[in-house]
């Protein structure tokens, strides 16, 4: 009967969620009216609810957590200071007389926003907003034109420093010491938010460089869909303005992820590094006042609220599912799957799949990887290669329609004249090209963990 009780409450949080309740209360409302359940029906003992206080207390005492607010304001601030538009031009003017040039300097801008702020919504919608009418007067397919913005728009998702990277982080540290107290290490080793960002970089890199190959055999195969624009019509290429949109943000980002690599600070101490530099940047391009600052920092602490209520709901939920020993079903699942780990470990990664049509990442991050992360671990996968795949399937649910979250914002600033289903199928390809990164990183694990290993000796 309790393990019934789990099933029931993973679906029932399931299909909250998709009927648009808000995530932090259903996760934290669903869970306490089934432990009241189990406590009536003999099937749950309420002293598991005795951790909840240590549990909120673990969170607000997190530092690795005080990242998350730090690498917000970075990105909300990077964004108001209009970076994306100097890089695009100068970007468009360098690319834009080859055909599918205007595509390519889009990836390419999508890369350092991505790698500068980090933000899903705020790349999509700029993006949206600065190329999208160039690239439909210039005569660009809409499907192409809108996958490539949707798609570059989700590359803050593993370029770090990166929110879904962060967060992940916390949870597959905690995973990682349950899964190794579990085999009897009683001294677990760690691993830390600075172990995914350098992990995640070469898969990231060379995910923006599968975009561009996509983008180049198109313009080769069907020109027409990506023509080149005139000389006469970009003018000449203006270097000194180039750099001048350029170095700066370049910059930024190698003081925050060098700092990093080169173990001088951690990701929070790096975070508000990022925070100080965006600001600076900012104020050097005149667009720091007070009123500024107060849209970023109301922004910042909206979104930071929102990842925390979620974080709390989350630990509730962990607590109810254990509880009801949902831990011990999973195990029971994994360990009767066809090909042992590799059974368990495909299972979970088409589970993710499949749960980004219809949830969030940030769900799908601490209700899904608390539940299967610790079991698989367990087995002995390498935690930071695990945490990066996942991350790179997550990235996914951006694009994956219903409720891909790219796709909405994108729709928001796309005409009208232009239906839903174009979007739906320009992102198609792009969704492939992630699949198949996904593919490549399991065949050469070494692309994740060769560069944590040349920095950190892991």
């Amino acid at each position: 009967m309790a393990e019934l009780m789990a099933i029931l409450l993973f679906v029932s949080i399931c299909v909250a969620l998709m009927a648009g309740f808000p995530v932090a209360f259903t996760l934290a409302g669903v869970s306490l009216l089934f432990a009241a359940i189990g406590v009536v029906t003999g099937t749950f003992d309420p002293g598991y609810l005795s951790a909840l206080p240590n549990r909120l207390f673990g969170i607000m005492n997190n530092q690795t957590m005080l990242a998350v607010p730090l690498f917000v304001f970075m990105g909300v601030m990077l964004e108001r200071s209009r970076v994306a538009e100097d890089l695009l031009e100068s970007m468009s003017r360098l690319f834009g007389t080859l055909r599918g040039g205007l595509a390519i300097s889009v990836c390419v801008v999508g890369a350092l926003l991505a790698a500068s702020t980090g933000i899903v919504g705020a790349t999509v919608v700029t993006m949206g907003l600065l190329a999208l009418p160039t690239m439909l007067r210039r005569g660009y397919d809409p499907a192409i034109s809108t996958g490539t913005l949707a798609a570059t728009g989700t590359l803050g998702q593993i370029i770090p420093p990166s929110i879904v990277l962060v967060l992940l982080g916390d949870v597959m540290s905690s995973a990682y010491q349950q899964a190794q107290l579990k085999m009897g290490i009683f001294s677990p080793k760690t691993v830390s938010v600075g172990d995914l960002f350098v992990g995640a970089l070469l898969p990231g890199l060379l995910l923006v460089g599968l975009y561009i190959v996509y983008i180049i055999v198109v313009a080769v195969v069907q020109p027409k869909k990506l023509p080149a624009m005139s000389k006469e019509e970009l003018g000449d290429v203006e270097w000194g303005r180039l750099l001048k949109a350029l170095v700066p943000p370049m910059l930024l980002i190698g003081a925050v992820l060098g700092s990093i690599l080169a173990g001088y600070a951690t990701p929070t101490e790096a975070a508000a590094l990022g925070a100080v530099g965006a600001m600076l940047l900012a104020f050097s391009k005149g667009k720091l006042n007070f009123g500024q600052l107060k849209e970023v920092a109301y922004g910042t602490t909206e979104i930071s609220a929102m990842v925390f209520m979620i974080l709390i709901g989350a630990s509730l939920f962990s607590l109810v599912f254990r509880g009801f020993g949902g831990e011990a079903l999973i195990e029971d699942v994994f360990a009767q799957l066809p090909g042992g780990v590799l059974g368990a470990f495909f299972l979970v990664m088409v589970v993710i799949f499949l749960l980004g049509f219809i949830l969030d990442f940030i769900e799908i991050t601490f209700v899904v990887v608390p539940i299967v992360g610790p079991v698989l671990l367990a087995m002995g996968l390498d935690p930071i290669w695990l945490g990066v795949m996942i991350a790179l399937n997550l990235q996914t649910s951006f694009l994956t329609p219903p409720f891909g979250f790219a796709l909405f914002y994108l729709r928001g600033v796309t005409p009208a004249s232009i239906p839903t289903s174009t979007i739906y199928k320009g992102v198609v390809p792009f969704i492939l090209i992630q699949i198949l990164l996904l593919v490549i990183a399991y065949i050469f694990p070494g692309l994740i963990t060769w560069l944590p290993e040349q920095v950190y000796g892991k």
